[in-house]
């Protein structure tokens, strides 16, 4: 499982790839849908779990649709929390509408070379983002996800602030699970 710092690397390759039952993965699905009010229906689906470095993939019709990390800086008392999230592909199939911050045309060259998302180039936020919320970026003008990753600040913040670093990104388009082919 991934650290909150850590981000897709080159080296990193497809492993322990093997078919699971919707049912042995329920917790799995559970801790994907329910911060994004995600409804999606898996009962037709082929389902495979994977290792993709210390991340874990859930592959769904041979496509990498979702991951699932370790969030180090869980809830006081709580050392590690298992976060799963869909990845890029996945927000494309699913279109989400929670847990999304909106970026000018001027960050997105940034983000596509895997940079962290600036806030002065945020201009809107979901409300419900608070500060260690894994999260999806998305272009201001087509609604389009462009990056993942870790909240530096609550959507309020993210949308007054200047300056800072308002989201760490954990994965992007171009990176390696981006174009990783089945």
């Amino acid at each position: 499982m991934a650290r909150r710092d850590e981000t897709v690397a080159k080296d990193w390759k497809l492993k322990q790839r093997k078919p699971v039952r919707q049912k042995k993965i329920r917790g799995l699905l559970e801790r994907l849908s329910e911060p994004i009010a995600l409804e999606v229906d898996f009962s037709d689906a082929f389902l495979e779990q994977a290792k993709f470095g210390p991340w874990s993939l859930l592959l769904v019709d041979r496509q990498p649709l979702a991951f699932e990390v370790v969030h180090e800086d869980g809830p006081e008392g709580v050392e590690t929390q298992r976060v799963a999230f869909p990845t890029l592909r996945g927000l494309l199939a699913w279109q989400p509408q929670r847990r999304w911050c909106d970026v000018d045309h001027g960050a997105i060259p940034f983000l596509l070379n895997g940079a962290d998302c600036m806030a002065a180039g945020i201009h809107a936020a979901c409300e419900c983002i608070a500060e260690g919320d894994m999260i999806w970026i998305r272009d201001q003008e087509h609604g389009k996800p462009l990056a993942v990753g870790w909240a530096r600040m609550s959507a309020e913040e993210m949308v007054t602030a200047s300056g800072g670093k308002a989201v760490g990104t954990i994965h992007w388009i171009g990176d390696e699970l981006w174009e990783l082919e089945m």
